[in-house]
């Protein structure tokens, strides 16, 4: 198989949770050799989600491609760990507060000086400015702040934030953006940068014209459940089979496909109906019509004549019927890797795809903390000596099978 686009590209992995881990993910698919830096009592996110036998089944996820090394930060010696794996890495992602670093020495300008074309990617909550950098942020305040819950649920209800990490999400793909950026920017100036990640940044950025319009026209969006301000129609509907399928007329000839399948000429040619404008005046007249056409039929028969008249729809899939569909499978939506624990295991796959150079799931994190403590460390110059030092000190924490075979 072809080199993946970031192969050679060494990533150290200072962050916890999922928006640093989710980048550092994304780049050790696209080849980049990453470090996970944990420390020894575990990263918090081995705690979160389910578990099968002991192993926690979400971290498993976004901890792949990673070698995992677990170091005490609040030990010099474990700084200094750090600044020997970082003085020849490319790339160094964390998402502590502002000024933790610095306190450990793992500032900015010691980095800077220590590697000069290191890039480094902090991911906070708040950024490194601003009267809020000092507060704690999760991505479900990122949620809030940003706009986004604000926009969200049924209406006249309350708020509604999402059931996964949406904010953190979009925060690991934009620094992952960020950080292949300043990789480019590198190669010209021969330099690296400095990259501040806001969770609420990239995610009030999707949620899109809100600001610009109340800015301009001093109106606020109101929640509407499905439906969105710009187009109609746009909805769940429910089949006769108790199933779900989700469809947009975003375009004006898809709408008019929908209409001639769902009420024949008739609903094609209703002027409440002609032109977009229109239909989301008469959003309520024309999600009636089309939930009676679907709750007549199957999920199969609605999606075989809607496809077949060209309209835009898909079902509603969980998570059963992701792992059925036969698309995700081709394209490499999903993927099967062997597991050492679990044995074969699907998750999501690689995105976006480069078929020239493409990314892969090389490996899976180890359960164990510290799994790969000793060779990483051995590859940085530590002695056999120097690592049985810094366990016993408890400034790192080796899987007990390594220090039973280097012992």
């Amino acid at each position: 198989m072809p080199e993946g686009l970031l192969t050679g590209c060494s990533v150290v992995d200072l962050s916890t949770l999922f928006a640093g881990p989710f980048a550092a993910m994304m780049l050790g698919d696209h080849g980049a050799d990453v470090v996970k830096i944990e420390h020894p009592a575990g990263d918090d996110l081995r705690h979160w989600g389910r578990q099968k036998d002991g192993v926690p089944l979400f971290f498993r996820t976004v901890n792949r491609n990673k070698k995992l090394v677990a170091v005490d930060l609040h030990h010099v010696e474990g700084q200094e760990v750090v600044r020997r794996l970082v003085s020849r890495a490319d790339v160094l992602i964390s998402n502590f507060r502002p000024g933790r670093l610095a306190a450990w020495g793992l500032g900015w300008p010691v980095l800077h000086s220590l590697n000069p074309r290191l890039v480094v990617a902090e991911v906070t909550g708040f950024g490194q400015t601003g009267p809020y950098s000092r507060q704690p942020g999760f991505g479900t305040l990122a949620e809030s702040i940003s706009g986004f819950a604000a926009v969200t649920g049924p209406p006249d209800a309350d708020p509604v934030l999402p059931p996964f990490g949406l904010a953190d999400g979009i925060a690991g793909i934009a620094t992952a953006f960020a950080v292949t950026a300043a990789l480019w920017d590198r190669e010209r100036t021969g330099t690296g940068v400095q990259i501040d990640t806001a969770l609420y940044e990239p995610l009030m950025s999707v949620v899109g014209s809100h600001i610009l319009e109340f800015d301009q026209l001093g109106t606020l969006p109101p929640r509407m459940g499905n439906a969105v301000p710009q187009i109609a129609p746009r909805n769940t509907y429910r089949t006769m089979d108790g199933q779900w399928i989700a469809l947009s007329g975003a375009a004006d000839t898809v709408a008019k496909r929908l209409l001639r399948l769902v009420g024949g000429e008739g609903a094609a040619r209703d002027p409440r109906f002609s032109s977009n404008a229109n239909r989301i005046e008469h959003r309520a007249g024309l999600d009636e019509l089309i939930s009676r056409w679907v709750a007549a039929r199957s999920r199969a028969e609605v999606l075989e004549r809607m496809r077949e008249a060209d309209v835009a729809v898909a079902p509603v899939y969980d998570a059963s019927d992701i792992l059925r569909d036969v698309h995700f499978r081709a394209r490499g939506s999903i993927v099967g890797i062997d597991d050492d624990e679990l044995g074969r295991i699907h998750m999501q796959g690689p995105f976006p795809i480069i078929p020239q150079r493409p990314a892969s799931v090389r490996s899976v994190a180890c359960g164990a903390v510290g799994a790969h403590t000793d060779a990483v460390l051995g590859e940085v110059g530590y002695s056999g000596t120097d690592i049985a030092h810094l366990a016993s000190s408890g400034v790192i924490a080796r899987s007990a099978h390594t220090a039973e075979t280097s012992g």
